[in-house]
């Protein structure tokens, strides 16, 4: 075989001109992200899975700088099961969440809306 047909065979790799940073192009997905993605995906995430109507869970995001809110609506039948008893699931989701934020960098607050 020869060098052009093992490259062929092989597909991209380093070295290769279909790689971008064999053009001297950076990937770079940083400025592709959603600020506050991941503490929204977490949210909807715990509270559709707590819930017994999953489809009515409405998860709205406000973003600013540095900082996400959100806005968890559910099924009025389904409020209770996000609020717990003494609030104890709604402060272990927002918890969860804020943990989610920090770890991408960002503050994550949540509000329960009726």
């Amino acid at each position: 075989m020869s060098g052009a047909d093992e490259a062929a065979v092989a597909g991209p790799g380093p070295g290769n001109a279909l790689e971008p940073e064999a053009a001297g192009v950076v990937a770079d997905d940083a400025g592709n992200r959603v600020v506050g993605a991941i503490p929204r995906d977490v949210l909807g995430f715990v509270a559709r899975s707590i819930v017994d109507e999953p489809d009515a869970v409405v998860v709205e995001a406000e973003e600013g700088e540095g900082r996400v809110d959100l806005r968890l609506s559910v099924a009025p039948a389904d409020m209770g099961k996000i609020i717990g008893r003494r609030g104890r699931v709604a402060q272990a989701i927002r918890t969860l969440v804020r943990a989610a934020g920090a770890r991408e960098g960002v503050e994550a607050t949540v509000e329960i809306l009726d």
